[in-house]
Formats: C-alpha cells, structure tokens, sequence
C-alpha cells in the first residue's frame, strides 16, 4: 500500500470496539431513554438507531463544533438532575446540522467503552478539523476522500463495483454523464476487463473524474518543453504569484516539490529523490507535483489565517477592531429565542467578546431579552462558563457588557457572583482614589483579563452603608492607575444630566448603583453618548454605544469627528430594535469609521456575520485586529487620499463540491459580490459596474426582510456548467472596478458563493448557496489560489474548494 494509503489509514484508525453497535442511554430535556451508536471511522460518522424508532441517523464527525466528556458537562447533568455516578461516562457532542445548532447528551454503559470512545472521538474530530484547516497535503486529503467514497459506494461490502454502483456513486456527486461517457470511463479503469472495479481500479476512476484539464494547460503554460525547472518555476512565482520570497526560500520550496518523482497510478508520490541514493537536488517539476504545490499550505491563499498572533499587541486597545456578539445567550431570535451558556461558550471558543442582559431573579440574577418571550438562565451559570472558556482561543482580554437591570441588593450578589467565577482575572478597583487615566491599555497589559462594561441605563450610584465600605474598596492590583477625575465626574454628571431619567415609565423605578458594582467600572466605563465634536469631552475609559441608526446618522453628518474620537475612545455598535429576526448588519461599514466593538447576533448566519467571520479569522484568531494605519492616531492625512483600483479575478474551477440537496442536473454557476464601506460618494463603482458586462451595482442587502445598509455592493455572476455540480469549470474572467481611501483595502471584503440556477417564480425565496467563501480583499494573495469552502454556517467542507486567479491594479 503506498505511503498515502498507509497514513490515511493511521489517520482513521482507531479501537474497533468503538465501531460496533453499544447501548447508550440518551438523554435530553424531554426524556432519557436507550439507544443503540456506533463510530464509522471510515465515513467519519456517528451512527445512532433508536429501539423504538429503528431508524439510523447520522452525526458527521465534521460536523461536530465541541465534545465535552465527564466534568466538562457536569452543568447538563446537574441540570437534568441525574446521578453523580453517571459523570465519568458523560459525553456531550455540540453539532450542527443542516442549520441546526444541536447538543447530544449520551451516556456509556461502561468505564472502557467511554474511554474507547473517548480516544476515538478525539482522535477523528482533530483529524476532521486538520482536514478542513488545510494540515494534511492534497495527496492525503484525496487518499481520505476516497476511502470515504470507497464505503458509501460499495453498497453489497463485497470490495467490488460493478457500473451500477459505480453510476450511483456519480449520481450522488452530481455528475451526470450519459450512460455512454460513463462506460467508456469504467472500461478505462477496468484495465483487466473484470466488468467490475477493485478498490485499484475504483482510484484509478476517481483520478479519471478529478483530471484538471485547466492545469495542465496553466502547466504548459508556465513550464518550458513540458519540464518546469527552476528558473519557470521563479518567474511563475515572481510574476503570477507576486511572491516576495528570496531566491534561497524559492529554492526550498521547489525542491520540496520537485523531489517528488513521478506519482503512481493512484496519485500517490513515490520516495522522495532526496535520499542517500539519490543526494543531488532534483531539477524539474513534474505536472504532478506543480498541482500537488498549488493545493498546498506553501501556495494558500490566506497564509495569515494559520500564523498565531503577529500583530503588534502594544497599542491601546482602542486601536483594534474586537470580535464582539449581540444578545450572546440566544440561540434562537430575539423574541422567542432559548437562552443558554451554549452562546457564550460558541461565541468565546470563537475568540469573541460578550454581552449579558442582567435582570433580577427570584433568587438571584437572571439573564434574558427584557419585554420578550425568551428563556432565562442563571448569571451564575453563564460566568462560571466564561471563566472556563474565556481564554481557550485567545488570551486577550474579555469585555462583558452588562446591560443591568437589577435593583442594588442582586447587583452586589452579581459583583459576589463574578468574584467568585472571575478571580484575579476580574479587573476592579475602589472607586475613590482613583490616579487618572491619560490613554487605554494594550490587549497585552490585560492579558488574561475580564473587564466589565456597564451600558447607560440611567442607574444612579447609591453610596454604601460604611458596613459595606471595606469590601467595595477591596481591589485588583493591575488596575490601581485607573481614572479618579474620570468616574468621579462620571457620578456627578449622572447626578446632574439623568437626575429625571427614568428605569421605566415611572418615575418611582429609578435604579441605583451599587458601589460594590461600580468598583469593577475601570477601563470601561459606559456613559451616555452626549454627540461627537471637538467640544464634547471624554475620558480616555469613557465608552458609549449607539445603535446602527445612531451610528449612521454620525457618520453621514460628522465622520471626521467620530474617526478623530475612535482613535483613542472605544465605540459600541449594536444592531436596532427593529431586526426582530436577528439579522445583522454589514460591520464593515462602522469598521470604516473607527468603530471598535461592532455587534453582531452570532445566531445569525447571514451575510454581515460571514464579514465578521471572516475579518477575524486573521492575526491568529484572537479576537483582536489592529486597525489599519489610516483609522489610527497620527495618520489623518491618509483618509484624505482616495484610490481607484480594478479587481481582475478569474473564476476557473470548483472541486469536490458537496453533495447537492437537488440532485436533478441543475446549472451550477459561481456569484461573486465585493462589499466595499461607503467612505466617499465617487461614482467610479456605481458608474463603471453599471457598464460592465453581467454585472450589477446596488445598496447591500440582507439576507432577511430588514431594511438594508448603505454599504455598497458590486456583484457579478458567471456563466452555468451543466450536469456537473462535482468539479465545474467555468473559466471566466471578472474585471470588478472599486475605490478606496487611505489604503483600508483590509476593510474591503469580497464573498464568492456557488449556486444551483433555477427559474425563480414571483415572491419566491432565493435558496442558501451550496458553499461560499469570504475574506477581506487585503489579505487575499494575488495569483493562482485555491480558496477553502464553506457551508452556510461558515463550517469548511473538508475537500471542496474553490480555484481563482486574482490580481488587483491601481489607476
């Protein structure tokens, strides 16, 4: 078996017991009952079948978002009141499924089947998000891909295809070829003329359907008299791919894949020619090893998203963009939404910022949508699962944002409550005595830290009774210089302006603050926005929010003034009140003026969620992105130099498509949208993109009801590829023309998304894409790039991809 057979089978090999049929006991909120599961390694699968039900049902491994074993999931079964004894065989298994955000409670019936599934499930879930992160090479990623296949398409598990099963195993790729084309194609991988095909002959077949015609002409394109030497290879990758690599870097990379010799039969690569046989460096690249370089890690086209953090962390931390949630409990809409911890866990192992709606509680605080029909979960639960998750994907500080709504008595039990979860990683300090504050702190002075935020809602600080003084005084170290001057005036100014400001309709339901509370205002200190001008003054840990509405209304009349405050102020941009249905807006619009802590409802997969997604999947996923130059202090000049720019992008081909839901032939097309922040009013994409051949220009829209935003939009679609929903090749050359100010391309983000094409009849609903892919325009690399795709949620196909040529000029 060859050396890729032999590391695919490592890579999914594990403890055959696990892959029998065992009793569990299932348990959810409704009821617990028995039923039968197995693990499919092969398939990357959990199989479950109900006693009652006799129907099995299918978790793909893939699909999986966390598993949580014994303690990690003590909160379910205390919730569901069972057993202490049931514990150290508790599994939790967070997935989603067609959309669905779904939590699966099952219990082993024994000590040594939990641990065999235990090992098992760890081993194939980090072997799955390897695949889908682009660890393993190409070869290895096909060889996974086609024992996958292999199982599925074996139907009888007699190790032999014949063409029936080899037709349905097309049908399911969508590949619909005449029965001619596909005979002809069997007959070539049935060498030996057996009329069926052994797992050989089935890799031979698989390499017929995945042959890359648009390739190999890009090979003989490049490489002289059909061999790529070392000098085609430095002018392919100093002119196509815009490398910046040196001469002794190029060399390395080519002989990394130049020492491949030539593949087998299977695709798989023979010894390397750099072996004591064989010392001297090879000195041609095969067409074999070009493809195998294009598909790798060396040629990807984010090479930042698998770096760990690079940015500078130094600079105050109003000088980053921060991954931020709306409504952070839901996982449903904000008026019938389910409250859970499971939002606050999905959104920090996210690297994301958080925010708490506080309401008094029979027994103590509570967390949910006020005036709504959503459920209600313990603050101490959420903090107890904040302090456990916070720092998981990122070490840099967590910001809660609380919007409270508790009289004085439960704010002390929340303050109680967060000490106890928190520990020294809770920020605090006396509110008296404070030192002022001249500028914010850095993401790497409050490493490790939690900081809380309290939104202005009108709570009017109540001074403790001298019992109480001790303990309100009671501080962290780390936060000794904050702002006396600062919060002090911030007290008076509550006392003066919000004197008649009401909690609710009345004025008897005034709320106050407790001192114990107001000692963990520190860095964050939420204060009512009093407008944006060089004669409004705020401290440096002064931060206001304002809803999208707000934030445009200062954008269209002072966006000089709110760049100019966002420099050394933090922001808070939450969605308004009107998206009922949890949609979002475009972020890349309040990015584009400085803003911060740009919200976003995470329970939403919409468009302004993949631009988020997307912008912080850069600078190692830690929730933090430093602004670019331009937004930062010193730099203002830059916003006043706008720039035209083409975007010259080919859509060539796709690969391994998912399986599609409609499996009819439809045409298959590739849509591509670039989403560009209204920093000017210049006609050059409105009138150029009017102009252009296929395309369309028009305000950005979302994908619910909402009232869209003023981003713009510049969108293009390609031509159709019938009966091929596998491997498409459209060939296609896009010219998309944009401007830009400052050089913030960083904030430009282009989405490309795959469509089945149908006729759409009146008022009907535009179906989901089969996959898509965003990223921001700035950190896509130039040339020939395969792109990674997602499903709807933003989970990555393990083996679909997306391959493009993209180049951007200036005029």
């Amino acid at each position: 078996m060859s050396t890729a057979n032999e590391n695919s089978d490592n890579l999914t090999s594990v403890p055959p017991d696990s892959q029998e049929w065992r009793q569990f006991v299932k348990v959810s909120e409704w009821k617990i009952k028995q039923a039968l599961f197995r693990i499919d390694a092969d398939e990357g699968q959990i199989l479950y079948e109900s006693n009652k039900i006799k129907k099995i049902k299918i978790i793909p491994i893939e699909c999986i978002k966390e598993l949580r074993f014994q303690s990690d999931s003590s909160y379910y079964r205390t919730l569901f009141k069972l057993s202490p004894d049931t514990q150290s065989r508790w599994i939790t298994i967070i997935y989603i499924v067609e959309g669905a955000y779904k939590i699966m409670h099952i219990i082993a019936p024994s000590s040594d089947v939990f641990q065999q599934w235990k090992e098992s499930l760890n081993k194939l879930y980090a072997v799955r998000q390897g695949l889908m992160a682009g660890a393993y090479d190409g070869i290895i990623r096909d060889t996974v891909w086609e024992k996958q296949y292999w199982k599925s398409a074996d139907c009888d598990g007699d190790e032999k295809l014949k063409f029936d099963d080899v037709q349905g195993l097309c049908r399911r790729l969508s590949l619909h070829f005449s029965e001619q084309e596909l005979r002809k194609l069997f007959k070539a991988a049935d060498v030996d003329g057996d009329g069926y095909l052994d797992f050989a002959g089935y890799q031979k077949f698989v390499k017929l359907l995945k042959r890359r015609p648009e390739v190999e002409n890009l090979y003989q394109k490049v490489s002289d008299n059909e061999k790529m030497d070392f000098v085609a290879f430095k002018k392919f990758m100093q002119g196509s791919q815009e490398s910046k690599l040196d001469d002794n870097s190029l060399r390395a990379v080519f002989t990394k894949y130049a020492g491949m010799e030539q593949f087998n039969d299977t695709g798989s690569p023979a010894q390397s020619m750099q072996t004591e046989a064989h010392p001297l460096e090879p000195t041609t690249m095969n067409l074999e090893a070009f493809s195998a370089f294009l598909r790798s890690s060396d040629n990807a086209a984010l090479p930042d998203q698998n770096k760990p953090v690079y940015h500078d962390m130094t600079r105050p931390i109003s000088e980053y963009f921060i991954s931020s949630s709306h409504n952070t409990y839901l996982i449903g809409n904000q008026l019938v939404g389910v409250s859970t911890i499971e939002g606050y866990i999905r959104a920090l192992l996210h690297s994301c910022r958080t925010v708490m709606d506080v309401y008094d509680g029979p027994e103590e605080p509570m967390v949910y949508h006020g005036n709504t029909l959503t459920s209600k979960v313990s603050v101490r639960e959420i903090c107890h699962a904040i302090a456990k998750y916070a720092f998981r994907a990122s070490p840099y500080p967590v910001i809660l944002t609380l919007e409270m709504h508790c009289g004085v008595q439960q704010q002390n039990l929340l303050v109680d409550i967060m000490k106890n979860a928190f520990g020294d990683a809770l920020i605090s300090a006396p509110v008296e005595g404070r030192k002022k504050i001249t500028s914010l702190p850095s993401p790497e002075d409050l490493r490790g830290k939690i900081l809380v935020k309290l939104e202005d809602t009108g709570l009017q600080p109540k001074k403790p009774a001298k019992s109480a003084t001790a303990d309100d005084s009671s501080s962290s170290s780390a936060a000794s210089s904050a702002s006396h001057s600062g919060l002090m005036g911030e007290i008076k100014d509550i006392k003066a302006k919000l004197a008649r400001k009401v909690y609710s309709k009345t004025k008897s339901n005034h709320k106050q603050m407790s001192f114990s509370l107001a000692s963990l205002l520190v860095y964050t200190v939420g204060v009512k926005c009093r407008g944006i001008s060089p004669t409004e003054h705020y401290e440096p840990e002064h931060v206001f929010s304002i809803s999208e509405n707000s934030a445009n209304k200062y954008m269209k009349s002072s966006m000089t003034d709110l760049v100019k405050h966002t420099q050394s102020h933090i922001i808070r941009v939450y969605p308004k009140g009107a998206r009922v249905d949890s949609s979002n807006y475009e972020p890349h619009l309040y990015w584009a003026a400085g803003g911060q802590v740009v919200a976003l409802n995470w329970q939403t997969f919409d468009l302004g969620y993949m631009i988020n997604y997307a912008m912080f999947q850069r600078n190692g996923r830690s929730g933090y992105v430093l602004k670019p130059l331009a937004l930062r202090p010193g730099n203002e000049s830059l916003l006043q130099k706008p720039t035209k720019h083409y975007l010259d992008l080919t859509i060539i081909s796709a690969q391994q498509l998912p399986r599609l839901k409609d499996k009819s032939g439809k045409e298959i097309q590739s849509i591509l949208s670039l989403h560009i922040p209204l920093w000017s009013h210049s006609p050059f994409v409105a009138n150029e993109a009017e102009n252009a051949e296929g395309a369309t220009y028009s305000p950005a829209t979302n994908v619910s009801n909402s009232q869209p935003t003023t981003a713009r939009t510049v969108m293009f679609s390609t031509g159709s590829v019938k009966n091929n929903g596998f491997n498409p090749v459209w060939q296609e050359e896009l010219c998309i023309p944009f401007d830009c100010v400052g050089g913030m391309i960083d904030i430009i983000f282009v989405k490309f998304a795959i469509k089945q094409e149908k006729k759409k009849l009146k008022d009907e609903v535009d179906e989901e894409p089969i996959a898509v892919y965003c990223c921001s325009l700035g950190a896509l690399e130039h040339g020939f790039r395969y792109l990674p795709l997602h499903d709807s949620q933003m989970s990555t196909y393990m083996f679909s991809t997306l391959f493009v040529e993209v180049k951007v000029r200036d005029i």
